[in-house]
């Protein structure tokens, strides 16, 4: 293992006092020790509160999409580790303006049992509470069990759709329809090259030949739809898109947009590569491509590997993906 760092323990909490340090205008801490990362102007008085929360190693994701038009606070967890419900609780605390505060997370175990009880401390300090649980990782889940499928790069769009909604006045209840809207507009894929070290454990998160990649394997390792020879690039992207496509099949007029998605330690150009290949798969169907995103927007600490994620907009999605939005990773 080779990282830069001090002590093991103290990675997340140092890198959190990094990050609100060099980004002051949009990330402050709150909560006990620290864990809650707030805008420095949360909460918004009258304005629904957006929340998150989280294990660390997936910047961007979660911390990092906070600001105008995004995510009011999120509860940090350890490395690929869930907050505590007292943490959650802290960063609903952190966002509630008085008008409620909703929810978006993956759908991961000890997230799910965390915000839930969180939910039940915060009720019962006359907090309103909604949940929006990501879960558009199609390698994991068949499409008649979708409800057990993983959360993963989807998130980016949810929150900033929700964001905006949000910060366009909307109540609790419309926030959550809009946000629940673009959740289920998502389907997400991966692919992974390498494994990544957890600084506590020391060690990878597990092995693969150098010659082989895994299809479908998840942002903390979890086991995906096969294990191979590594392909080519134009073959990785074929079979990705095939996936996407067979979830939610789009037509001629349809309007998405696609997210090629750097898992930490692939480059841009490997990742224009194989934007390459989606473009001209969706121009082939006659589909309007609408805003790509291309770059590191929900990685794995430096696991080498990408994800696709397509997110199907109507004039409703569409409208609050393109409205304004700043934090230190992303503006629009």
């Amino acid at each position: 293992m080779k990282k830069i760092l001090n002590e093991a323990y103290a990675y997340v909490d140092e890198m959190l006092v990094g990050l609100c340090a060099a980004h002051p205008e949009f990330y402050a801490q709150a909560g006990e020790g620290g864990r809650v990362i707030k805008r420095p102007d949360a909460p918004v008085s009258g304005k629904v509160g957006l929340v998150t929360g989280g294990g660390s190693g997936h910047l961007p994701v979660f911390a990092g999409y906070i600001g105008p038009g995004l995510l009011d606070a999120a509860a940090i967890g350890d490395v690929f580790a869930s907050p505590s419900a007292d943490q959650m609780a802290d960063a609903m605390r952190a966002a509630n303006g008085g008008a409620g505060v909703l929810r978006v997370y993956g759908n991961y175990g000890g997230d799910v049992m965390n915000f839930d009880m969180a939910g039940d401390i915060v009720e019962m300090e006359d907090i309103r509470a909604t949940s929006v649980v990501l879960a558009d990782d199609v390698a994991s889940a068949k499409p008649e069990e979708a409800e057990k499928r993983r959360g993963v790069a989807g998130m980016v769009y949810t929150f900033k759709i929700a964001g905006a909604a949000a910060d366009a006045g909307k109540d609790l209840d419309e926030v959550t329809r809009i946000a629940q809207k673009a959740a289920d507009s998502c389907r997400s894929i991966g692919a992974a090259l390498t494994p990544c070290t957890v600084p506590q454990a020391g060690k990878p998160t597990f092995e693969i030949a150098e010659d082989e990649m895994e299809m479908g394997m998840g942002i903390h390792g979890e086991p995906g739809v096969w294990r191979g020879k590594l392909k080519k690039a134009d073959e990785i992207a074929e079979e990705m898109v095939d996936m996407l496509l067979a979830d939610m099949p789009l037509a001629r007029g349809d309007r998405m947009s696609p997210l090629i998605n750097s898992l930490g330690a692939t480059p841009p150009e490997e990742l224009y590569i194989l934007y390459r290949v989606v473009k001209r798969r969706l121009d082939e169907l006659g589909v309007e491509i609408v805003m790509p995103l291309v770059g590191r927007y929900a990685t794995s600490m430096e696991m080498s590997g990408v994800s696709f994620t397509f997110c199907r907009l109507d004039e409703e999605l569409e409208g609050y993906l393109k409205a304004p939005a700043a934090c230190g990773f992303w503006r629009v």
